[in-house]
């Protein structure tokens, strides 16, 4: 693994500032003993990249991952076990007081003024109900069991209809791939041949709060292990990209989402909904970089509904009983 590290070192872009090995162990050990900081990754000449990052590690890998060595290294099962280990010892300091030491209102801050107006962009009604994990949300929902909710606050990145068992998913296209998905099942990923995926992003700065998308009953939990920081390397952003100039190299785990389905870390939740014209579904909880390591508190035959946390938590994002 080490040799491949050294590789990546020389495939990497030239904007890349980790210069090797040695340099990122000892970056990552800055980052596990101290809790996120409000940050803002910008260019030489002051232009932001993307929005504010809540999420140091993929900062440092951003560039590394986009790489044929670490394609390579990044899917290695024994290099995953070791980021596990990594980020469940993190997750452990942010349950301390200590990890507070960032909700202040410093330059970096997550109460200065720059973080607030941030986190406060495009917020609405919407969000309010999300805001006290101690009560239901009181969002409004048809009564009608027919509807499919969104499972959280979140983008749409993409719709997929007739979706198939296999497909071609190392494509640039990305076609999405039941049976690798749903963890090899092939008997599971057949109950789902011909239906439709909806997958959404969720930012760092979105509420991390998972909903039931239908009232029912979870059939199945399954914990897919799977990769951390691998991405499908590529050329850099399209023409059309919202955040990267084209061929910017940068953000290639962001163009990878599709893929990041049959390959991260993931939870499967199985919800048997009482709808019978919707039937047996799944939510697939897609880790992505640090925001990856999946804890699931739901379990066979307990009842779910619309406004119910389903109670997956990760190391940033935790969703506990009220």
């Amino acid at each position: 693994m080490v040799d491949l590290f050294h590789q990546i070192f020389l495939q990497v872009s030239d904007e890349n500032q980790v210069k090797d090995f040695d340099s990122l162990l000892y970056i990552l050990d800055i980052i596990v003993v101290q809790p996120p900081k409000y940050f803002i990754a910008k260019e030489e000449d002051g232009n932001e990249i993307g929005e504010p990052i809540g999420v140091p590690m993929f900062l440092v890998f951003d560039l590394l991952s986009n790489t044929s060595a670490a394609f390579d290294l990044f899917r290695m099962p024994a290099f995953n076990m070791a980021m596990k280990s990594l980020l469940d010892s993190w997750g452990e300091y942010l349950t301390t007081e200590d990890s507070n030491r960032s909700l202040n209102n410093q330059d970096e801050g997550w109460f200065s003024d720059a973080a607030l107006t941030s986190l406060e962009e495009g917020r609405g009604i919407f969000n309010e109900t999300y805001r006290d994990t101690g009560e239901r949300a009181a969002r409004r929902r048809p009564e009608k069991k027919h509807v499919i909710h969104n499972a959280c606050e979140s983008t749409v990145y993409r719709i997929a209809y007739n979706v198939q068992a296999h497909d071609q998913f190392w494509l640039k296209g990305q076609a999405y791939s039941l049976y690798d998905m749903l963890d090899r099942d092939a008997e599971t990923a057949t109950k789902f041949v011909g239906g439709t995926i909806y997958q959404a992003f969720l930012s760092p700065f979105d509420y991390h709060r998972w909903r039931s998308p239908v009232d029912g009953v979870i059939s199945r939990v399954v914990n897919v292990p799977g990769t951390y920081y691998a991405v499908l390397p590529d050329g850099g952003a399209d023409p059309d990209d919202p955040d990267f100039k084209p061929g910017d190299p940068h953000g290639a785990l962001i163009r990878s989402q599709a893929w990041l389905t049959i390959s991260a870390a993931r939870a499967l939740i199985f919800i048997e909904a009482d709808n019978r014209d919707i039937g047996l579904m799944c939510f697939v909880g897609v880790g992505m970089v640090e925001v990856s390591t999946c804890e699931t508190k739901v379990t066979f035959a307990d009842n779910v509904a619309v406004d119910q946390h389903l109670l997956v938590n990760s190391i940033i994002a935790q969703v506990e009983k009220a």
